[in-house]
């Protein structure tokens, strides 16, 4: 079974680059950041004609995130729990496959210091919370998605450059390494711990072409699926296609 995620970047101006992805990867679950569209413009046709079932939580503009599947596909969340006044798009929550699929795009923070960034440290409390009691229930669960944050040196191109950054703050990775001391595993790095492995490059200065990259988006597993993961990488070639995103989809397998 193949999960994957991937910022969009704005799903309907870049829905031809999705859909040749999808059917060039197959993967079978896919959680989507950054839609940026409101829930009645969510491409729902298209994504059904690729063989998808999907959910969505969009946003005028800003934010939003999907979770699409080849199979069945049951909503169980809309938005991060204990976050009730959230005005952002930014957590959905999924049963797929018998697996508990929390589909998330984390506030960027910056600049810091700043309300954006009390904002990126308060949600991340939030899910850390959440994830506590979805350890807790011990069922199969992965949280997926744009987590904003790069949890090593390995994972930052040039950490120098990025030490007042939002995304590389000390308070930023220890936030991200509280999840991880709950017990859930980051597939990527469990199966490459000394590879550097980006899935963002910005679009100034050919950042994607020097290889100037962070390693944003992950996936982080509770113990059951953790025991199945049995590969990772990240479709960096798509990030160089004509109108891509500033993000390349990633993806991990898992035995059945």
């Amino acid at each position: 079974m193949k999960l994957a995620t991937f910022n969009i970047n704005g799903i309907n101006g870049r829905l031809h680059n999705l859909l040749r992805w999808l059917a060039e990867a197959r993967p079978d679950v896919v959680c989507l950041q950054e839609l940026k569209c409101q829930d009645d413009n969510f491409p729902e046709q298209a994504i059904s004609d690729a063989g998808y079932q999907a959910i969505w939580l969009g946003q005028k503009s800003w934010n939003g995130v999907a979770i699409l599947s080849k199979t069945g596909i049951q909503e169980v969340q809309r938005g991060l729990p204990g976050f009730a006044n959230d005005p952002n798009s930014r957590y959905l929550e999924a049963i797929v496959n018998k697996m508990v699929i929390g589909c998330l795009y984390l506030p960027n923070g910056n600049p810091f210091p700043g309300e954006k960034f009390d904002y990126k440290l308060r949600w991340f409390r939030k899910l850390q919370a959440h994830a506590r009691k979805l350890k807790h229930l011990g069922l199969p669960a992965a949280l997926i998605g744009d987590f904003n944050v790069m949890p090593t040196a390995l994972d930052v191109y040039k950490p120098d450059k990025y030490a007042d950054n939002a995304l590389y703050r000390p308070e930023t990775r220890a936030a991200y390494k509280t999840l991880l001391k709950q017990g859930w595993t980051d597939a990527i790095r469990h199966l490459y711990p000394d590879v550097p492995m980006y899935t963002f490059w910005d679009y100034l200065r050919q950042a994607y072409e020097r290889d100037a990259g962070l390693r944003l988006d992950h996936f982080l597993l509770s113990a059951p699926l953790a025991g199945r993961l049995t590969g990772a990488g990240i479709d960096r070639h798509v990030r160089g296609w004509e109108k891509a995103s500033d993000h390349a989809p990633a993806w991990i397998t898992l035995k059945k």
